[in-house]
């Protein structure tokens, strides 16, 4: 856990490197600009539906403002869940411009010797990223429907099976740039890669701090893998 810890304090301490700040304000417009599309979709998708569903507006007066606002309760919850995917979806894109400037900064030699991903494997790796979380939330789902009793059971589970992919998926963005490297990089126990999982995971609901989490995750993973590999 101590690794944790310090990766992620390095990582606080470079977010005002110039190389990151961009990362971040483009990963930020890229959020932004596809939460409005998302959510406007979902209003119109979801107004249709509950129109269609017998909620029109023949039914009482009022009934448009009513599928409205379920309208956008819906969309709210929807975006919620989908939060998640959005940010896989801008680590995979995003991740390898933090991982860079990191190992510019802290790991010269290892930095020399690494590989510029090409935007082909950029987009496929995001994608996929992206893909897996959208598939195995989708399966948690009905898991946590039947939690919803507890209270706090959905949001355990759903911040547990994030924490495992997202752990994954940052190692991941670290080792794609070494792997060509007959030593390569020592990578991290699964246990690692689960503690900084969760704690990405948990920031990606903290109003803000979500929007730094991405960025803050993919430059922690940088120091976890190449601190491991000195060690």
């Amino acid at each position: 856990m101590p690794v944790i810890f310090s990766s992620l304090a390095l990582a606080l301490g470079q977010l005002a490197d110039p190389r990151v700040m961009r990362v971040l304000l483009k990963s930020l417009g890229v959020t932004l600009i596809a939460f409005v599309l998302v959510a406007t979709a979902g209003w119109f998708a979801l107004d249709w539906a509950l129109a269609n569903a017998g909620l029109g507006n023949e039914l009482f007066d009022g009934a448009q403002d009513l599928r409205g606002m379920a309208a956008m309760l819906l969309s709210l919850a929807g975006l919620w869940l989908i939060w998640r995917i959005v940010a896989m979806l801008v680590i995979g894109f995003f991740a390898e411009d933090v991982v860079r400037a990191v190992e510019a900064r802290h790991y010269p030699q290892a930095a020399s010797a690494a590989r510029d991903l090409p935007m082909a494997e950029q987009v496929r790796v995001g994608l996929g990223a992206a893909g897996r979380a959208l598939l195995v939330n989708l399966v948690a789902l009905p898991f946590a429907l039947l939690l919803i009793v507890t209270g706090i059971g959905p949001a355990l589970l759903f911040w547990a099976v994030n924490a495992v992919l997202i752990g994954r998926e940052l190692q991941d963005m670290v080792w794609l740039r070494h792997r060509h490297l007959s030593n390569g990089l020592s990578p991290a126990s699964r246990f690692e890669r689960f503690a900084l999982g969760a704690v990405v995971a948990a920031l990606l609901v903290v109003p803000f701090a979500n929007f730094l989490a991405p960025v803050l995750g993919a430059a922690a993973a940088a120091h976890l893998v190449h601190r491991k590999a000195g060690n």
